[in-house]
């Protein structure tokens, strides 16, 4: 009879891994948290009570956490930090707290987005030969220790938000054959240390067709490797309401699946923290998009530094209170 339930124990635990690793993605990035924490920022619950921040996004239905890694970061507050040992650190106490986990590679020292995609200062000076294998190693050391560490990430961004090309000059999307290299370099060595791991490529402006067409076509055309489309989608940016660009941004979901036939999730997304009620609708729209698209290929949806409270951070589309709680805003995960 013992026999009997201990096959059953294991088999509900195999059916709930399974399932929550194929359950709908729902997530933050939180690259902030380590160093809001050492600064003496404290997260409070609705009631008032201080809470562990990964705990209060946990209880409004997240279940995934994305992390940026650079190169060689100073120490700047907001700017600095998230190295590989502090991704590692955070990465093992995201996943005991059970959180998948997606890491996110800038390939630079700070910020790389659509505005600026600045090589490393260690790899400045290096011939394109040379930066291939930067990429390469850089990545493969990254995820190496994090497998050392007992984590292996369920997704890999190769590159963060690259509609022009990643590490400039060399890997501008001014030259194709060389971005295709560069991101297929990430691709074998996310790989090389483990071939589940699922592979992203990543680019801004979510509801904007034209653009990911014209990205995917030519990442087609150089046979770049890669298994999901990841889309930002902040109508903040574009100075546009939601509820303007909604429909482009299902319309797109579903014709990158169709063109290209990959996996999407939004894996950046965020409102004005001081309008509550229309950020509570823009994700409880964006999860209802994702969603829809047909059999199951849309993934999930990830919001950029919900914690990054403004005063700590001076970012606004963040998802938290003045008072250190988080925004009714995020019950959108919760209820979706």
């Amino acid at each position: 009879m013992k026999k009997i339930f201990k096959i059953l124990a294991i088999s509900v635990l195999l059916a709930s891994c399974t399932s929550s690793k194929n359950s709908f993605v729902k997530g933050a990035d939180v690259g902030w948290l380590p160093q809001m924490e050492a600064t003496g920022y404290k997260f409070y619950d609705q009631d008032g009570t201080e809470k562990e921040c990964l705990q209060l996004l946990k209880d409004r239905g997240m279940n995934s956490i994305r992390l940026r890694v650079w190169v060689n970061p100073n120490n700047d507050k907001a700017s600095g930090h998230c190295s590989k040992e502090e991704t590692v650190a955070m990465a093992l106490r995201a996943q005991k707290m059970g959180m998948r986990i997606m890491i996110n590679f800038h390939y630079s020292d700070s910020w790389a987005d659509p505005a600026k995609q600045y090589k490393p200062k260690a790899w400045e000076n290096h011939s394109f030969p040379e930066l291939l294998n930067d990429v390469y190693n850089h990545t493969f050391e990254v995820l190496s220790a994090l497998k050392t560490a007992g984590v292996t990430p369920e997704w890999v961004q190769v590159g963060n938000e690259i509609p022009g090309g990643m590490l400039w000059p060399e890997g501008s999307t001014d030259n194709w054959v060389q971005l295709g290299q560069l991101l297929n370099k990430g691709y074998e060595a996310t790989k090389a240390v483990d071939k589940k791991i699922k592979v992203i490529v990543h680019v801004d402006e979510g509801n904007n067709n034209v653009k990911f067409r014209n990205f995917f076509d030519n990442a087609t055309a150089q046979k770049v490797k890669y298994d999901i489309i990841g889309l930002s989608y902040y109508p903040f940016w574009i100075k546009k309401d939601y509820s303007e660009t909604i429909t482009d941004l299902e319309f797109n979901l579903n014709d990158m699946v169709k063109r290209y036939n990959k996996d999407v999730m939004i894996v950046e997304v965020g409102g004005e923290d001081d309008k509550v009620q229309n950020t509570y609708e823009l994700l409880k729209a964006t999860i209802e998009a994702v969603k829809k698209v047909p059999n199951n290929r849309g993934l999930g949806v990830m919001y950029w530094e919900p914690q990054g409270e403004k005063s700590w951070s001076g970012y606004s589309l963040s998802a938290w209170q003045a008072d250190g709680k988080p925004s009714p805003a995020l019950d959108a995960f919760k209820e979706n």
